[in-house]
């Protein structure tokens, strides 16, 4: 039976082209598959617009600040309108990196080790007297990235001394908080799951930039990055990744859907690099990818979304 479905997309994140071509690709799979939809690109009418539209079921097609920070899900939790994708919580948690590491570090799940400071520690402490500090705790390369940012914006991999006050700059641009993470040589892998009672863990992305890191070009620029799913791995450490991302997916609580990113270190160790509560729905998109590997179309991965946020128990 077709339902009335809200798309929400667009909005004014730094993601905002990415959220509109995920949008639309969904918009038009619902209308394949017999839904009424309606699509919303989010602005100060918003709430006007979806209690007027009154629908049935509210898709989050949104990617960073708002669409995945929790912002978006308190409204409908308040209108009382069932929505794909995790619950407050986890969208709050889950969008913070710095919560979220916290979280798998008390629960066990493994992850690159780090640091954090904010824009404040810096004007008001002389946090700057500190990255020799951490440069020598964490060593060279390492990771500079917004502790709360999607698509690898502000994310660089710095190779020396001279370049970490430049990329925190950059990060602090994006957020007011940054991470500095220990850089782990390995696979870098991209695990969904699905499932609210019974979680199902996707087959394992495999993900190669064919130059630099994985970006926000690298992942919007076609051609940029060669994906294998499954990925080349042995069947044991793709199943010890899918295990991790599972136990991440747990730990912050969430529902319906995520995607796990994970590096497999030189030893065979996952570790838990993030988790994304709203994944991408473009022709390149990860969720995707993963869907069809495990002999899912792209309507019928839509239609699974739809029918486990219509039986999504409360959060």
């Amino acid at each position: 039976m077709g339902r009335r479905v809200a798309v929400l997309m667009g909005g004014s994140s730094l993601e905002r082209d990415v959220s509109l071509r995920s949008g639309r690709r969904i918009a038009r799979a619902l209308r394949e598959l017999g839904h009424e939809v309606s699509e919303h690109d989010i602005d100060r009418e918003l709430v006007a617009d979806l209690k007027a539209a009154r629908p049935d079921l509210v898709y989050i097609a949104l990617h960073g600040k708002y669409g995945e920070d929790g912002t978006v899900q308190e409204i409908l939790e308040i209108l009382g309108l069932p929505y794909t994708g995790p619950g407050v919580f986890s969208s709050t948690v889950g969008f913070n990196k710095i919560l979220s590491k916290e979280i798998f570090i008390r629960e066990g799940i493994p992850t690159p080790p780090f640091f954090t400071l904010s824009s404040a520690t810096f004007q008001e402490m002389g946090a700057s007297h500190l990255l020799g500090d951490i440069a020598d705790r964490l060593g060279f390369p390492l990771v500079v990235k917004p502790a709360a940012q999607g698509s690898a914006l502000g994310v660089r991999i710095v190779g020396g001394p001279t370049e970490l006050a430049p990329a925190i700059a950059s990060a602090l641009d994006y957020d007011d908080r940054v991470l500095l993470e220990k850089f782990v040589r390995g696979t870098e892998l991209a695990v969904s799951i699905l499932g609210n009672f019974e979680l199902e863990a996707l087959p394992p992305v495999e993900i190669v930039p064919r130059s630099g890191y994985f970006d926000f070009e690298s992942r919007y620029t076609h051609g940029a990055t060669e994906y294998h799913c499954p990925a080349r791995l042995e069947e044991k450490a793709r199943e010890g990744a899918s295990a991790v991302a599972l136990r991440a997916h747990r730990a912050l609580g969430c529902l319906n859907v995520s995607r796990v990113d994970i590096i497999v270190d030189e030893e065979g160790v996952p570790q838990v690099l993030e988790l994304n509560i709203s994944p991408g729905m473009t022709e390149t998109s990860l969720l995707p990818m993963s869907a069809e590997a495990a002999g899912m179309t792209f309507l019928e991965l839509v239609e699974r979304l739809v029918e486990l946020a219509l039986n999504k128990p409360a959060d």
